[in-house]
């Protein structure tokens, strides 16, 4: 088989965005990895051959294997549950998503029979912090979070200040506070500040450019079609 059969045709929702140029680029940048193509909201332009409004009119043009989702709401939500009723994987790193949206979505995947990932955050590093923030709440219990972010980043806070809430209360932390941050000339940054008695620690971890999610995003399209069929959430399941 040559390396062009071989390689995993990718989708990018969302591909004109600042984290879709950069998911787009290391796409083309992975020898096992071929981009089709990618969808666009009505309000950009389509000034490239391979953009698209639909996911409908990309399928047409040629088929994907897999279709990575960094795009806005509502495109990203519509993009989502397209590709899971076409039975495509998925893997999103989209902002703004409900509980209620991810079960039901999670429901429909899991019926389809078909793997999907939802990636808080693509930094290895920030997936590294959160397994090592776990394993402080066990000691230390007490901790707030201070996440921050580009002041157009739409929800607050964010949802890999969320998951690690989640995974540090799971762990024995007391319920954990979260201090969101909108300005501009930020990134993605989150510091976890742990408290005891006479002493604190705390843990940090900050993406200084979005070419930090690019390992992330490569191990995701890689590894999504591994996973069992349902919707699935954490980067690390597929490091």
């Amino acid at each position: 088989m040559s390396e062009a059969s071989a390689a995993l045709r990718v989708g990018i929702a969302g591909i004109a965005g600042r984290l879709g140029r950069v998911a787009a680029d290391a796409v083309v940048e992975a020898k096992d990895l071929e981009l089709v193509g990618g969808v666009v909201s009505e309000r950009t332009p389509l000034d490239e051959a391979s953009y698209v409004r639909s996911l409908d009119d990309l399928l047409a043009r040629a088929g994907i294997d897999v279709l990575l989702d960094v795009a806005t709401q509502p495109g990203s939500e519509r993009w989502t549950r397209d590709a899971v009723a076409h039975g495509i994987p998925v893997v999103s790193g989209s902002s703004g998503w409900s509980e209620a949206t991810l079960d039901e979505i999670g429901g429909v995947a899991e019926k389809l029979r078909v793997p999907a990932l939802f990636v808080p955050n693509f930094a290895i590093g920030a997936v590294v912090m959160m397994r090592v923030a776990a394993e402080i709440a066990r000691t230390f219990p007490r901790a707030e979070i201070v996440e921050m972010h580009h002041d157009a980043k739409r929800d607050s806070p964010s949802g890999t200040a969320k998951v690690t809430a989640k995974k540090m209360e799971a762990a024995g932390a007391a319920p954990v506070v979260i201090h969101s941050v909108r300005l501009p000339g930020l990134v993605a940054h989150q510091e976890i500040i742990f408290g005891s008695r006479g002493e604190m620690l705390t843990l940090r971890h900050d993406s200084l450019s979005r070419e930090s999610f690019a390992a992330g995003i490569i191990a995701a399209l890689r590894g999504v079609r591994r996973l069992p069929p349902g919707l699935h959430v954490g980067l690390e399941l597929v490091l």
